[in-house]
């Protein structure tokens, strides 16, 4: 009975896990589904899920309209150098605060992530004027630099959570050996944070690639990422369902394929640390 009992139970939960799973996914499923549809048929009621028309002449008419590749490799070079960035300051500001805290520790990271409770639209002005008048208004300097601020609160919450749970006597041994700090954090701390690492830089990366505020209103051309791209296909004139469901499917593809890949990786370094 306790074996019948337990497989129910491990059905039941992979039932709920599977139903929940394929309810999240499903609105990414159906905006790829759109993409191969014409616009009468997206917009059509009741909507038809697989029997349509398949056409990929939305992607030709979103290739023909807009430079995917310029767009791709700005989403690249925005969310890997603000990520890059935002590790290089985060790794040694969480190493202090975890091996070598103050009075002022806990005020410091309650003030760090109280930045994210602001809404973006309450600095958007003062920002505005000062990327407008050092220049840096459409550039990918502009926009790594105010991703970079906008992440790191969660990128030094994340690391300072991994870093606590490494036990001090390995790094006093490193230390009696005549370990420097930068050897400290070099060639004990950061192997042994690696997956704390690795899922906070999939994390930022993922953020840094999906903002839209900022790059919407610091960015119009040279700079502008993949989220600019998207929003391009809403226009005045309304609203083309299949066009923009292709651009979107075009936009996610990198990050959504790099999501699947390193999953792994990123639900090994959650589940450490006190983030879980």
């Amino acid at each position: 009975m306790a074996r019948m009992a337990t497989t129910q139970r491990v059905v039941i939960s992979a039932t709920g896990a599977w139903f929940f799973g394929f309810l999240i996914f499903f609105p990414i499923l159906w905006m790829v589904l759109a993409s191969f549809k014409t616009e009468l048929e997206a917009f059509a009621i009741p909507p038809s899920f697989l029997f349509f028309h398949w056409t990929t002449e939305n992607y030709a008419t979103v290739q023909e309209r807009s430079d995917y590749l310029h767009h791709a490799m700005n989403s690249v070079i925005i969310a890997g150098g603000s990520t890059l960035i935002a590790l290089l300051i985060a790794i040694p500001a969480a190493w202090s605060m975890a091996f070598a805290p103050t009075k002022r520790t806990k005020d410091i990271l309650l003030w760090m992530l109280s930045t994210k409770m602001m809404p973006p639209v309450g600095v958007l002005v003062p920002i505005y004027l000062i990327y407008k008048t050092f220049g840096l208004l459409d550039s990918r300097i502009g926009l790594v630099f105010i991703l970079c601020l906008g992440n790191l609160p969660i990128v030094i919450w994340m690391l300072f959570t991994y870093f606590k749970e490494i036990p001090r006597d390995i790094l006093e041994a490193a230390r009696m050996d005549g370990a420097t700090i930068g050897r400290e954090l070099v060639y004990v701390l950061t192997p042994m944070a690696i997956p704390g690492l690795a899922s906070t830089l999939l994390l930022n990366l993922i953020l840094a690639w999906n903002e839209a505020f900022w790059t919407l209103n610091l960015s119009t051309s040279n700079a502008a990422p993949l989220t600019t791209f998207i929003a391009s296909y809403s226009s005045p004139e309304g609203l083309f369902w299949a066009k923009l469901s292709a651009a979107s499917t075009l936009a996610i593809a990198p990050i959504l394929v790099l999501g699947w890949f390193s999953q792994k990786q990123l639900v090994r370094g959650l589940t450490f640390g006190a983030v879980k």
